[in-house]
C-alpha cells in the first residue's frame, strides 16, 4: 500500500515529465492517442471530481478568513490572463483557431497544479486551493463571457452553450465529488492518497489525444504557439507577483497569487474548444502546450521563490548577529 502511495506521489509531483513525454510519443505515434479526443470533456469531468473529492470543509473557511487575498487574487486571474491573451492574439496577428485557443486559456480558472507548485515554493496553500476553488465555481459566469467579448471578433461565440459546458465538465462533477466526500468521508480518505493518480492519467490523456490529432500542424505552427503560450504564462506569473508585492501583502500570499495567475485550468480550454469550437480544431493547441510549459515554468519560479526566501532568512540572521 505504501509503495503504491509513493507511485502516485512520484507521478503526481512529476506530471510535467510525464506529459512531455507521453506527448512526444503522441506525436510520433499519433494513431495511439487520437482516439482519446473523442473522449476530452469525459477525462476533464474525472479530473475534476477528483479534485471535488479532495476538497475538505475547512478549505472553504478560507474564503471567509481571507477574503481581502482571494478577491485580489481572482480579480487578477479573470484580468491579466484575458487581457494578455487578447493582446498577444492581436499582436502575433495570430490565425483565428490558435487565437481562439490562447484566449480560452486565458479566460480559465486556476488549475489544481498551482497547489501543488505553491507548496513546493513554500507559499500559502490554503489560499492557494481558495482561490482554486472560488474561481472555479465563478467560471461558468466568467469564462464564458470574457470568451464572448474578447473572441468575438474572431469567431462566433454562444454564451449560453458555454456556459452549460462549463457547468457540466467543471461545476457538476467538482460538486459531486464535494457531496460524495461529505456523505462518506471515512471511504473516500480511504482512497484519498491515490486520487491525485486518477486526475494526473486524465490530464495527460487529453494533451496526448490532441499532440497525436495535430501531429501534422504542430510540426508549421508549434514554434509560434509556444512562443506565445511562454509570453503568456510569463505574464500572469510576473504580473500576478507584481500586483501582490504592490498591495504589501506577505511574501507568503504573493507567492500563492502569482502561481495562481499564471497557472490556468488548461484542460478545461482544450474542453470547451473541443464542445463547442469543432469548426476550429486548432483552437485546442495552445491549450495542450500551456498544459506543459505552465508545470515546467511553475517549477521554475517556485525554485526563484524558494532562494529569494533563503537569502532573506540569511540577511535576517545576519542582522540578528550584528
Amino acid at each position: 500500500m505504501s509503495r503504491m502511495k509513493n507511485i502516485c506521489s512520484l507521478m503526481s509531483d512529476n506530471i510535467a515529465v510525464l506529459i512531455i513525454v507521453f506527448s512526444v510519443i503522441a506525436f510520433f505515434y499519433p494513431g495511439g492517442f487520437s482516439w482519446a479526443t473523442n473522449y476530452t470533456t469525459i477525462f476533464l469531468g474525472v479530473a475534476m471530481f477528483g479534485m471535488g473529492l479532495t476538497i475538505k470543509a475547512e478549505d472553504f473557511r478560507v474564503v471567509f478568513t481571507r477574503p481581502k487575498e482571494l478577491f485580489i487574487g481572482c480579480l487578477l486571474q479573470y484580468t491579466v490572463m484575458p487581457l494578455a491573451a487578447f493582446a498577444l492574439a492581436k499582436l502575433f496577428h495570430l490565425p483565428t483557431d490558435l487565437a481562439l485557443g490562447v484566449i480560452l486559456v486565458g479566460c480559465c480558472p486556476g488549475g489544481t497544479a498551482s497547489n501543488v507548485i505553491t507548496y513546493v515554493a513554500g507559499g500559502d496553500v490554503p489560499l492557494s486551493v481558495g482561490m482554486t476553488i472560488v474561481s472555479t465555481i465563478l467560471a461558468p459566469l466568467c469564462t464564458p463571457v470574457l470568451v464572448y467579448f474578447l473572441a468575438g471578433s474572431w469567431v462566433e461565440v454562444s454564451l449560453l452553450t458555454m456556459m452549460m459546458s462549463v457547468v457540466k465538465v467543471v461545476l457538476v462533477p467538482v460538486l459531486a465529488g464535494i457531496l460524495l466526500y461529505r456523505l462518506f468521508p471515512k471511504q473516500v480518505d480511504k482512497i484519498r492518497d491515490f486520487l491525485p493518480l486518477v486526475s494526473v492519467i486524465a490530464i495527460v490523456m487529453i494533451i496526448s489525444g490532441i499532440v497525436g490529432s495535430n501531429a501534422q500542424k504542430i510540426v508549421t505552427c508549434g514554434a509560434l504557439v509556444m512562443i506565445v503560450v511562454a509570453i503568456h504564462n510569463g505574464i500572469g506569473l510576473l504580473l500576478g507577483t507584481a500586483a501582490a508585492k504592490a498591495l504589501k501583502l506577505e511574501e507568503t500570499k504573493v507567492t500563492a497569487i502569482g502561481i495562481e495567475v499564471g497557472m490556468q485550468n488548461s484542460g478545461l480550454a482544450i474542453s470547451l474548444a473541443t464542445a463547442n469550437f469543432a469548426a476550429n480544431p486548432l483552437a485546442t493547441l495552445p491549450g495542450a502546450i500551456f498544459s506543459v510549459w505552465h508545470n515546467i515554468s511553475g517549477t521554475f519560479y517556485a525554485g526563484i521563490r524558494n532562494r529569494k526566501k533563503g537569502k532573506k532568512r540569511e540577511e535576517a540572521i545576519k542582522t540578528a548577529v550584528e
